[in-house]
């Protein structure tokens, strides 16, 4: 997508992720459900 405005350009792409960065985030996604499954379980007592 391009947009012209006042003579300046601006370019947004998508970028791809490497294989890396696709296991890091599902790791962080992990633990994110790790950490919130155990805050329920924290306030689901009281």
């Amino acid at each position: 997508m391009t947009l012209n405005i006042f003579f300046l350009t601006i370019t947004i792409k998508k970028r791809k992720q490497t294989i890396e960065e696709i296991m890091y985030n599902e790791m962080v996604h992990k633990i994110q459900e790790e950490n919130r499954d155990r805050q329920y379980t924290l306030y689901r007592t009281f």
